[in-house]
């Protein structure tokens, strides 16, 4: 007997969609490559929700089969929303991945992670045959960290010493982030603190670096993955 869900049911996206025009276009094409039989690993973010509902249009106008696999628990709930069937990583890999990111340089490496969603992100585009990152142009940076931190997911009871620890690598500025709608830090989906962390300079041995620290879960630094970048212009 199914939940008779109204929260589910009149969902709606956090917060307002920045070019929605323009990311509702790219939606299309990405939802467009989608083949029957497709499992699909999705990330968070805008334009990740807005390709959601043209893959349900495709599920109810043609039928398809597809699963999807969700990075966070606002696109798992979006999936029950909109019918699109879920699966997850123990039963099955991704054929591809979407996603969005908050920073990507000429090289194609990102900062990740203002969802706090970074952990199950990373895990899926490693898992994945083929990842698109969806951004639009404000995201290009000639650096990494010219705009935005690099979130750092902490497990709570190491909180000090991966302070510490990142102080020692040379980081500039350490924020514990705080969470608009509660009192106190934001919480990630794996029930963690995020540091957002700033430093002078990102080389491409940072992120090994971090995920050495006791205590780091994972960071939204993603360095030499194999991504493709479009733009929504």
């Amino acid at each position: 007997m199914d939940w008779e869900n109204h929260l589910i049911k009149h969902l709606q996206w956090s917060d307002s969609i920045i070019n929605r025009e323009a990311k509702e276009h790219v939606a299309r094409e990405i939802a467009a490559t989608a083949k029957d039989g497709d499992v699909i690993g999705a990330g968070s973010g805008s334009t990740v929700y807005l390709t959601l509902f043209e893959l349900a249009r495709r599920i109810r106008e043609e039928h398809l089969h597809i699963e999807v696999i969700p990075a966070s628990q606002e696109i798992s709930m979006t999936c029950i929303q909109l019918g699109i069937p879920q699966t997850i990583l123990w039963n099955k890999r991704p054929d591809w991945t979407f996603d969005g990111a908050d920073e990507v340089d000429p090289q194609r490496n990102l900062i990740k992670g203002r969802g706090g969603a970074m952990f199950k992100e990373k895990l899926l585009i490693r898992s994945s045959r083929k990842t698109f990152i969806i951004i639009d142009p404000s995201k290009r940076v000639n650096l990494l960290g010219n705009k935005f931190p690099i979130p750092v997911e902490v497990f709570p009871d190491s909180l000090t010493y991966v302070d510490h620890e990142l102080q020692r690598l040379g980081a500039s500025e350490i924020v514990l982030r705080p969470a608009h709608g509660k009192d106190g830090p934001v919480f990630t989906e794996n029930g963690n603190f995020i540091l957002d962390t700033r430093f002078n300079y990102i080389d491409s041995s940072l992120e090994e670096q971090l995920k050495t620290i006791t205590g780091v879960i994972e960071s939204g630094l993603f360095i030499g993955y194999d991504v493709e970048v479009i733009m929504a212009e």
